[in-house]
């Protein structure tokens, strides 16, 4: 599916008996709300903000031998906000890596920017509305000048951004502009890691029973806000 960006037209039609406000879509502004995207619109918004203001739309071939590729893949992006506003936000990307929730998955030599997402993940299973486990996700670009990435990873089921997403994105970053991997236990532990239990409990009715009757199990030695 496609994301979706709500607009006045949106709240009228949720909320007909009453006028909306700025309270109601202030959670937009941290990703929550109604507010909707695709894990390629995750990384496009990424390769925008990288820029200082400017895109292509994402595609998978970049050249084609004898052949021009089409116009719109080729054609610069530039968005409505100010260039000025971009450095704050990259300031604070940065800090992330250096001083926040990404903290331990920098790679040596690469000025990483990137930020930590933890999606809530409800279902209705039975007719009641049941929590499941959060997703991972994580967004990031790198060097912090002259980029050469940008990149969005979200697994299902994964707890928060730091736990898996983060430590596959630092590993793709590395690996793309180094050539390599350095960090074997990291990459080891990716590769080995298994969500297999968490996609198990929505296989049969005795694990449905027990979602609808307890809150998912949440890791005690990390906690991501």
């Amino acid at each position: 599916k496609r994301g979706s960006r709500p607009t006045s037209k949106t709240y009228k039609r949720m909320y007909p008996n009453w006028a909306w406000r700025s309270t109601t879509i202030v959670s937009n502004a941290i990703g929550q709300g109604e507010v909707l995207m695709t894990p390629i619109q995750l990384a496009n918004m990424m390769s925008a903000v990288a820029n200082r203001g400017y895109y292509y739309t994402p595609h998978i071939i970049k050249k084609i031998k004898g052949q021009e590729i089409d116009k719109k893949f080729r054609t610069k992006h530039v968005t409505t906000i100010n260039r000025k506003y971009f450095e704050p936000v990259i300031s604070g990307l940065f800090d992330v890596y250096n001083l926040g929730t990404a903290h331990g998955l920098n790679v040596e030599g690469i000025d990483i920017c990137g930020k930590t997402g933890t999606a809530e993940n409800y279902t209705k299973i039975n007719g009641k509305r049941v929590k499941l486990q959060d997703h991972s996700i994580f967004v990031a670009f790198a060097p912090k000048d002259n980029p050469k990435i940008a990149i969005a990873v979200f697994v299902e089921n994964g707890y928060w951004g730091k736990r898996w997403a983060g430590p596959i994105v630092s590993l793709m970053i590395e690996k793309y502009i180094k050539g390599k991997i350095t960090r074997k236990d990291l990459e080891k532990r990716m590769l080995e890691g298994s969500l297999q239990s968490e996609y198990n409990k929505y296989l049969g009715k005795k694990d449905v029973d027990s979602l609808i009757n307890t809150k998912p199990k949440v890791d005690s030695t990390e906690v991501e806000n």
